[in-house]
């Protein structure tokens, strides 16, 4: 299995397979976001953990946030929900689809939610907690807010900027 694309940071997710080189188009490194919908994830022991329902962008930095996987139930109807952080997926261009980094035991253990119940996906204080589940850096790490003053989109970087005025301390 060759690698195509290693990501310097933990902001995106990685390719592997042939990829590119058999693809007809603009894939895999640039991709329609609706081309992924219904694509299935493994996880790391091989068992299908779910189905890719929804791709989450933080509008204000453009970054994929999260890959919503839907799980259980039957043509839709009680469904478990799972937001999967971008980090933690490799797209397999050979097997045609997402692989997580955790077991299955893992996932099936995994906080979740319904349909009908959607969790703030802009509140840190729940998006940390999914991240530290999966053992990712959030996408708005510290490393990344340095190098793009938009990657802090709800103005929390507090311990950063003097007096709240938007100065950087030195």
């Amino acid at each position: 299995m060759t690698t195509l694309n290693q990501p310097a940071s933990s902001a995106g997710a990685r390719v592997t397979g042939k990829g590119a080189s058999t693809a007809d188009g603009p894939g895999p490194n640039v991709m329609a976001a609706a081309t992924l919908d219904g694509n299935k994830v493994l996880c790391a022991d091989g068992d299908t953990a779910g189905k890719v329902k929804d791709i989450m962008l933080d509008v204000r930095t453009g970054r994929i946030a999260y890959v919503v996987m839907s799980s259980g139930g039957f043509l839709g109807i009680g469904d478990k929900l799972f937001a999967i952080p971008w980090s933690v997926l490799t797209l397999d261009t050979d097997r045609e689809c997402f692989v997580l980094n955790v077991d299955s035991q893992r996932v099936k253990d995994a906080p979740g939610f319904d349909q009908d119940h959607w969790p703030s996906m802009a509140d840190r204080g729940w998006a940390t907690s999914v991240h530290d589940y999966y053992g990712s850096e959030p996408y708005w790490g510290a490393h990344t807010a340095l190098q793009d003053p938009l990657a802090d989109p709800l103005n929390e970087m507090g311990d950063a900027l003097e007096g709240g005025r938007g100065e950087l301390r030195r």
